[in-house]
């Protein structure tokens, strides 16, 4: 959860039980249930899988109403929880991450939640198979065509405001909204209505880290009663749900869901994080027309204007380093104006030094440069360079590796899009995240040649 999105919405009084007891079941119980679980999910034809903030506890990610949680620590006038790393560095938990497997094996027909923070998407649940009850700190959506754009930052307003940017469709260019709740805000029919669907056609609708507090979102489990399904409930704390529930867990999730897994033989994948930026060269002939003068701009692929959060720094240098002068970029935007006689290419070598919360510190980029190179531009299958990263990524156990996906070549300036991989994280025993940072013998330089009804929200959980 961000903290800054608790400080965004409008100011309410009552926000529900808080500071709720947290109950922890005997070893024994516990491994008896997990089995039980097993079994029901391995029987069940249409499983539904309904989430709340218990289940982003473990990335760093403060809950609610916990003995932690944001409005407990405000009810009783104490500072706000730190979160482990900025909101837009967690990565998904190891719940997130079974629930891509259970999606892949075809036992997870979709997932309803109730978290803004992203890491479902992030996880790699198909969008189609998503619920985002409450919106989502990431995403803008057009309210013209629809067309939503999940970012690598989180978006400045809430209240499905506008936002600065526009839909990038020429034939539309709407001012695009924010996707995420204010307390009075009515749930989104384009969300509310397949979870509602999906939650009446359920065998079993499984409770992940959720009080069960937040009237109407609260009720969707229920509606796969009277179809003669289940509900199971996975939470710390009692829920005003539990008597309805076949079966009740009080246990950590992540340790619930990896018992599970255990118990199916399925495996949980890790998470690959993959990150894009661009890097931009602007150029304008000198008024002799002797020489080039030219722009460097390393910006995100999102928004030219956005912030970059994931690097630190960009370090400039060249093969020639006779004729031109490094130098190091330690502020945003990251820009540098050189001037090149007309006919001489040249190559410079970028090295990106990443942020606090990515898997390696640092990536060295080979950047040619020939102002005389014909205008054209390349967009590369982006689905099949983004597996291709994650899969060598997880042979080699390191991240840093990445790929152009997309070079536009025109007069007055190049634009090359690349994708990295930031984050590695193995879900095995003692898993670990690739924190282990590339090191020099790594980055050697390389020459080239030339709802349909109105319903309240009281609050994302």
């Amino acid at each position: 959860m961000s903290l800054g999105y608790a400080e965004k919405l409008s100011y309410i009084e009552d926000v529900g039980s808080v500071g709720m007891t947290e109950y922890f079941e005997p070893a024994q119980v516990l491994q008896e249930k997990i089995e039980q679980l097993a079994v029901v999910i391995k029987k069940s034809k249409h499983l539904v899988v309904f989430t709340g903030a218990g289940i982003s506890t473990s990335c760093g990610i403060p809950d609610f109403r916990g003995p932690k949680g944001i409005w407990t620590l405000q009810r009783d006038g104490k500072p706000l929880p730190e979160a482990s790393l900025p909101f837009h560095r967690a990565v998904p938990s190891l719940t997130h991450m079974a629930l891509v497997e259970l999606e892949k094996a075809g036992i997870l027909k979709f997932v309803v939640s109730q978290n803004i923070d992203g890491l479902h998407l992030r996880s790699g649940i198909p969008r189609e198979k998503l619920a985002e009850l409450h919106g989502n700190s990431f995403m803008e959506t057009c309210p013209s065509c629809g067309a939503e754009y999940f970012r690598d930052f989180e978006v400045e307003t809430i209240g499905m405001k506008e936002t600065l940017r526009r839909c990038s469709n020429a034939k539309c260019r709407k001012r695009l909204k924010d996707t995420v709740l204010d307390w009075e805000d009515a749930l989104p029919p384009k969300e509310m209505g397949p979870a509602e669907k999906h939650c009446r056609e359920a065998d079993i609708v499984l409770c992940l880290g959720t009080s069960l507090q937040i009237t109407p979102a609260c009720n969707l489990p229920l509606k796969a009663l009277p179809g003669g399904g289940k509900v199971v409930i996975v939470n710390l704390q009692k829920t005003t749900k539990d008597k309805k529930a076949s079966l009740v867990i009080h246990g950590p999730v992540d340790k619930v869901i990896e018992g599970v897994m255990n118990l199916l033989s399925l495996k949980i994948p890790p998470f690959v994080g993959i990150d894009l930026f661009q890097i931009i060269l602007n150029q304008a002939l000198s008024n002799d027309k002797k020489y080039v003068n030219w722009t460097l701009l390393v910006a995100s692929a999102h928004w030219r204007k956005a912030a970059l959060p994931f690097i630190k720094s960009v370090e400039v240098s060249f093969l020639d380093k006779g004729d031109y002068k490094a130098a190091i970029l330690n502020t945003q935007p990251f820009r540098l104006k050189r001037r090149t006689a007309l006919n001489k290419a040249f190559e410079m070598v970028l090295k990106i030094s990443f942020s606090e919360g990515c898997g390696c510190s640092s990536i060295e980029i080979d950047v040619l440069v020939d102002f005389k190179v014909s205008s054209d531009s390349f967009r590369f299958d982006k689905d099949l360079i983004f597996q291709k990263l994650r899969d060598k990524a997880i042979v080699e156990s390191k991240c840093g590796q990445n790929a152009v996906i997309e070079r536009i070549l025109a007069p007055k300036g190049n634009i090359t899009v690349y994708a990295v991989v930031t984050n590695l994280v193995q879900y095995s025993k003692g898993y670990k995240t690739c924190a282990e940072s590339l090191s020099n013998g790594h980055l050697k330089k390389r020459k080239r040649s030339v709802n349909s009804r109105k319903s309240n929200r009281k609050a994302s959980e």
